[in-house]
């Protein structure tokens, strides 16, 4: 469990046999895990406990959704994954907007999901001198973890600010699919990248609610994105 340090996790799974699993797999890994087998049972579980949740959708007497919705407002903090068999992008959209932080589709590996849940749980301190990134009227408080644009502040999801702080770093220059995999979900990513799809078209869409336009971003067809950098004042 290199670079993090023991997490306590609610695992929400109806399926005996995959919540002990999973339980299994995250003791094995160096954390702590409590299985709630409903959405009654999560809501019962102190959340101020957990470190993350891993939240299945499927639930018997309720929709998971709610739940977490509940559990975002609860602690606005804690990372909270989504692992469920509804995988088509609306689904995925559906589950960021009720406040997960990423979203896993079963069936999934063993090594994924713990690289998953590594990538969220690491709490890396900024440099110094990249605790503010700024480029035009955009800047990423990088420890404060706010965004504010034209000084308006932004409210963003934590993958969209971390995106949004790799693209600020590295304005003007291509980031790669493979490298917002790497640093904005995980170093040893594997899998589907439909997750920074999705948000990032949701970015995009923020930051044009707010007076910039999302074309800022510039997708470079199966290269990856580059952050704009602004153009110089004229004569």
């Amino acid at each position: 469990m290199t670079g993090t340090a023991p997490a306590h996790v609610l695992v929400v799974e109806d399926d005996d046999g995959i919540g002990a699993g999973l339980v299994r797999a995250l003791v094995s890994a160096g954390h702590t895990a409590e299985l709630a087998r409903t959405a009654a049972e999560a809501r019962a579980a102190d959340p101020d406990t957990f470190d993350l949740a891993l939240l299945d959708l499927g639930l018997p007497d309720g929709d998971g959704l709610d739940l977490c919705r509940h559990l975002r407002r609860r602690r606005p903090e804690m990372p909270i994954l989504i692992l469920t068999a509804r995988d088509t992008e609306a689904d995925i959209v559906v589950g960021l907007d009720a406040g997960a932080d990423d979203y896993l589709a079963k069936p999934f590996r063993l090594a994924e999901l713990l690289a998953r849940v590594r990538a969220h749980l690491r709490r890396t301190a900024p440099l110094a001198d990249e605790r503010v990134v700024t480029v035009g009227d955009v800047t990423v408080d990088l420890a404060a973890r706010r965004s504010t644009v034209a000084g308006a502040e932004v409210d963003l999801r934590a993958k969209e600010f971390d995106l949004l702080a790799v693209l600020l770093r590295n304005a003007g220059t291509v980031v790669t699919r493979e490298q917002a995999m790497e640093q904005v979900w995980d170093e040893h990513w594997f899998g589907s990248t439909k997750t920074l799809d999705v948000t990032l078209a949701s970015l995009r869409r923020r930051l044009g609610h707010t007076g910039t336009d999302g074309a800022h971003i510039t997708t470079l067809r199966g290269i990856g994105y580059r952050y704009e950098l602004p153009e110089p004042p004229g004569p």
